[in-house]
């Protein structure tokens, strides 16, 4: 037993916590396309790396969507309701350069 329950049920639930995921980190991915473009996307990308920590919650269950969800709320709180836009969101995510907004 893992964690109170059988193998079977907790590799269930790490599969899907993992399609989860995928179908939130592919809704936020079009929903960013649509607003950016994916031209203006590829040109703006920036060269951050993913934290190693973010990673690993690939096998977490539940976590990597968790990830997802608070990106989400970060773009909506603390850039769409400040007056930023979908781009400006963007390369915060993706560049290493924090004063890059100013």
């Amino acid at each position: 037993m893992i964690g109170g329950m059988y193998e079977q049920d907790f590799i269930a639930y790490i599969i899907f916590g993992l399609v989860l995921n995928f179908m939130f980190s592919i809704f936020f991915g079009l929903y960013l396309s649509k607003n950016i473009g994916m031209q203006e996307m590829i040109k703006s990308k920036g060269d951050k790396e993913q934290p190693l920590l973010v990673s690993l919650s690939l096998f977490i269950p539940y976590a990597k969507m968790a990830i997802t969800l608070y990106r989400v709320a970060v773009l909506q709180i603390f850039f769409l309701n400040k007056g930023y836009s979908h781009k400006e969101f963007w390369i915060y995510m993706t560049s290493n350069r924090l004063n890059k907004l100013d």
